[in-house]
């Protein structure tokens, strides 16, 4: 299966894209492995027209608007992120009027019609800095409560989240689950990422996206890592440092990543289906906070 995936990918000019989540089976045939914005600026360079995504919708929704020229297909188009769609168009424009003139910074992990009515959109790893750049001291900011607290605690500034109650369900670790780790490996050290509840920050050695995550072990002599995120992140890094220990804090698992499999990939390039269609208003609307976002970053 693995060789057929290959033979038509090269045969029909497709290049595959992975996300950091998805299984290792799916990850070791990708031509580029990473997390979503890294995912969508790679396509930005890439010569071929033709995208297989593997992850979520939101995701492939972002390649398409930063490759507005490029087929960009997924292999199970039900493979969505409920967290971004706790967030509507209607609950952004009631915040508006409630704070007017506050600027709107989004996650990443929103929908493409969500974007649309964004400032700034921004990710895990630069949230903080984004919005200390942003020359207002009231940010609306969704559709993550647990980030959006986490920038609060580092900008100082009154984050306003949208909704009230938007979390990452897959990353809603036990309080607990930190000192369970640590007790029972003394030696490693507990990273965690940002989506995570402040009970579980508050713990970690260090707090961050699944890009920086890729970062630490270079500065770090540790030899093992206690990994809070997703699953298929373990896999990742065991491939990057091959010489060190990495171990899950709790079995999390996201079911819409694992959607995705050898069986519909090979499908869905035999079929060169399901393809991601956006309206050009949407993409021109949505593009505009990705590249200011982009400009504010340098």
């Amino acid at each position: 299966m693995i060789d057929k995936i290959l033979n038509l990918k090269k045969e029909k000019g497709y290049v595959i894209l992975a996300h950091n989540y998805q299984i290792p089976e799916l990850q070791d045939i990708a031509d580029f492995v990473g997390d979503s914005l890294q995912l969508a600026r790679k396509a930005v360079g890439l010569k071929e027209k033709k995208i297989l995504f593997l992850g979520v919708d939101f995701m492939a929704e972002l390649v398409k608007i930063l490759n507005p020229e490029k087929k960009v297909i997924v292999p199970d188009k039900s493979a969505t992120c409920p967290m971004a769609n706790r967030l509507t168009p209607k609950m952004i424009e009631e915040y508006k009027k409630r704070f007017p003139g506050a600027p709107v910074v989004l996650y990443v992990n929103s929908t493409a019609e969500c974007k649309a009515l964004a400032d700034v959109i921004c990710t895990s790893a630069n949230a903080v800095e984004v919005v200390k750049k942003i020359e207002s001291d009231v940010i609306l900011f969704g559709p993550d409560k647990n980030l959006a607290e986490h920038v609060a605690e580092k900008t100082g500034k009154k984050i306003v989240a949208i909704p009230e109650g938007g979390r990452c369900p897959v990353h809603q670790f036990g309080e607990n689950s930190v000192d369970i780790a640590k007790k029972k490996y003394p030696d490693a050290k507990v990273v965690v990422h940002p989506e995570c509840p402040r009970s579980v920050r508050d713990k970690a050695d260090y707090v961050g996206s699944t890009g920086q995550m890729e970062e630490i072990p270079k500065g770090d002599p540790s030899r093992t890592f206690v990994i809070g995120t997703e699953i298929g992140m373990i896999h990742k890094l065991k491939r990057k440092f091959p010489d060190r220990n990495f171990i899950p804090l709790e079995n999390a698992i996201c079911v819409n990543m694992k959607k995705n499999t050898l069986e519909n990939t090979l499908l869905a390039l035999e079929t060169e289906s399901f393809e991601v269609t956006l309206p050009e208003d949407i993409i021109e609307k949505a593009r505009r906070p990705i590249l200011r976002m982009f400009e504010i970053m340098g």
